[in-house]
């Protein structure tokens, strides 16, 4: 056994996109152990529920984070509207997926262009983000907002979209499928990228299920999970199986989310097509009393949302458990044993979001 050395990775460091900060135990250049340190950006937005109406409240869960805003929001309103048994009209089911979705697109492209400047690929990384701006263009022109959105309310949505801009929009989408085909083929086949990723950070079935892996790190491994399969908002009536990869390396990783943004564009064009008319949004009447617990798929991965109601305008409780907190474990397993210089890169592939994590 060599010396061993203690230093920090993180919260700030040139390649990382979120303030994660883990201690490395070092013998030489190889990693023995990590742990990890929680709570740098904590803000205590579950608490407002004291302060903020249930309604109110819609708005302040869509800060969580700024990637995949919009289906906290769903997240938030799918459970007080539970809670309070309020069915919400078929064509806000279809918008909920049909953003969900463009949400996931644009959370995918953004992670592939932060994995292409990892491995020092800087016009790839571009690449990338420029194809992102045309989603987020789409999200401009039907929400008004880039980042957050704020469309999703307790009984259905604030906004409509009509169904000639949603035929225009399945247009310019399959022109953004034509613009990323060749750099997801960069990340599927380049030499660089295998010699980096292939057999890095190994994370078997057995390992990524008992150690209760999410999203595309439980996918990777051959874990075939997702909660959109629970048939929440339209998902009921779109045809689509989970996409999965079995080597459970950062190769698969990088893989299962390529594949999951053609997927992403699949649905969003079922929902075009099979968009019902009608209202986007019911009344809403008295406050919420009970509780309940609803599970959506993040693009990171499940998610759990916990809401708890006395009857009157403010919550209880209200508890979120996000994708990048249930990944931290199965990622510090597969650190041990790497490289030093490999941390950076094992640390991209659970997607991390600290924002979230925190809250």
């Amino acid at each position: 056994m060599g010396e061993r050395t203690i230093i920090p990775f993180g919260p700030q460091h040139p390649v990382l996109p979120e303030p994660l900060h883990l201690d490395l135990i070092l013998e030489d250049e190889k990693v023995v152990g990590a742990v990890p340190s929680i709570g740098f950006i904590h803000r205590g937005l579950e608490k407002l529920v004291e302060k903020r109406d249930f309604q109110e409240m819609a708005f302040v869960i869509e800060r969580i984070c700024g990637i995949c805003s919009f289906i906290h929001g769903q997240g938030y309103v799918q459970t007080i509207e539970a809670v309070m048994g309020v069915e919400i009209p078929e064509r806000a089911k279809y918008l909920r997926s049909f953003w969900g979705e463009l949400s996931r697109v644009h959370s995918h492209l953004l992670w592939l262009g932060l994995m292409a400047d990892a491995f020092g690929f800087e016009s790839l990384f571009m690449h990338c983000w420029r194809v992102r701006e045309k989603v987020l263009d789409i999200f401009e022109e039907t929400t008004g907002g880039r980042v957050i959105f704020s469309v999703c309310k307790v009984g259905g949505l604030w906004k409509n979209v009509d169904d000639d801009t949603l035929r225009r929009i399945g247009g310019v989408l399959k022109d953004v499928e034509k613009d990323i085909r060749p750099l997801t083929d960069v990340f599927m086949r380049d030499y660089t990228v295998q010699k980096r990723c292939v057999g890095l950070g190994v994370l078997t079935k057995d390992e990524a299920f008992q150690l209760g892996a999410v999203g595309p790190m439980l996918r990777a491994s051959g874990v075939a999970m997702d909660a959109r399969k629970l048939g929440y908002a339209a998902y009921g009536d779109m045809e689509f199986e989970p996409v999965t990869e079995n080597a459970g390396d950062c190769q698969a990783r990088i893989a299962v989310r390529a594949r999951e943004i053609y997927q992403s564009l699949d649905i969003i064009r079922q929902c075009i097509e099979k968009m019902p008319g009608g209202e986007v949004a019911v009344p809403v009447k008295g406050s919420p009393q009970g509780e309940y617990l609803s599970r959506l798929e993040q693009p990171r991965g499940e998610a759990v949302y916990y809401g708890k109601g006395n009857g009157t305008k403010y919550l209880d409780r209200f508890r979120v458990r996000t994708p990048t907190f249930a990944n931290l474990i199965p990622l510090l397993h597969i650190i041990p044993g790497c490289d030093l210089a490999d941390v950076p890169l094992l640390a991209l592939t659970i997607d991390p979001c600290i924002s979230c994590t925190e809250r």
